[in-house]
């Protein structure tokens, strides 16, 4: 069997994809599938959320081993399959590409057609996909460059020297001073 999807963004007006993969692929086949349609980066956490009604999150399938508790269930998207989780037309997943600002793709399960396919594909493509990862985003994973600062220039000064700071000119001061 053949699953097509319909991927979403509630960021930018226009944006859909549609998928094509065998119902018995991977959540990580189907996560390269939508990385590759948007041309977005392999080297982001990336999740699956199996949701219910409403989007309500419910199961969550995760690029990798998250959880170490064996009382809970964990997915982890090379050792799940999609026909695990998803079986009629109608089913939802989110999928999140982008965790710290948690941003995802909604996505829908519109045709099971018969058959099989070579590889995942991506059958129709409209608009641009939202920025994968926010400015915020870039500056907490990596501050210096996110904000044009390198090394030393830090301060914002070439000679900048921590040394010269003379800590007993701070003694006499009060938090009054300061504001």
């Amino acid at each position: 069997m053949v699953y097509k999807f319909l991927i979403l963004s509630d960021e930018v007006d226009l944006f859909y994809r549609e998928i094509e993969i065998n119902s018995d692929a991977t959540f990580l086949e189907f996560n390269n599938a939508i990385l590759d349609s948007v041309k977005y980066t392999k080297d982001q956490l990336t999740s699956f959320f199996v949701c219910e009604n409403g989007w309500e999150m419910g199961e969550e399938i995760t690029l990798m081993e998250m959880d170490t508790n064996s009382e809970t269930d964990s997915y982890v998207m090379e050792r799940t399959y999609l026909d695990e989780f998803i079986h009629d037309e109608g089913d939802r997943l989110l999928f999140m590409f982008d965790i710290l600002s948690e941003r995802s793709f909604f996505i829908e399960l519109k045709e099971i057609m018969g058959g099989e396919i070579e590889k995942p594909r991506c059958a129709l493509a409209q608009g641009v996909a939202p920025k994968q990862i926010t400015a915020e985003d870039e500056f907490l994973t990596n501050p210096t460059s996110a904000i044009g600062f390198s090394g030393e220039d830090f301060y914002g000064d070439e000679d900048f020297d921590m040394d010269e700071l003379d800590e007993e000119g701070f003694s006499d001061m009060s938090m009054d001073d300061l504001y």
